[in-house]
């Protein structure tokens, strides 16, 4: 699973990865986290709004830190 995770560097976007990362092995999934911090390359996903989320191509979340359960909800089966 590729997870981008969209931000410029402020707490919320380094809130964000910190959280995927612990999630993810915790449901046993293997996933590719990369920091998108480049303004023209977050804009070129229509996120307006950071910390955004793109799993896998798709935007999955935009604005504020996801909740626990959210994340949890991408990895689910």
């Amino acid at each position: 699973m590729d997870i981008k995770v969209l931000g410029t560097g402020c707490v919320n976007c380094k809130a964000t990865l910190a959280l995927i990362d612990p999630i993810a092995q915790a449901k046993g999934v293997s996933v590719k986290l990369e920091k998108v911090e480049q303004l023209r390359d977050i804009m070129g996903y229509g996120v307006m709004s950071t910390p955004g989320v793109v799993i896998d191509g798709k935007v999955v979340h935009a604005g504020g830190v996801p909740s626990r359960d959210k994340i949890e909800q991408w990895f689910a089966v």
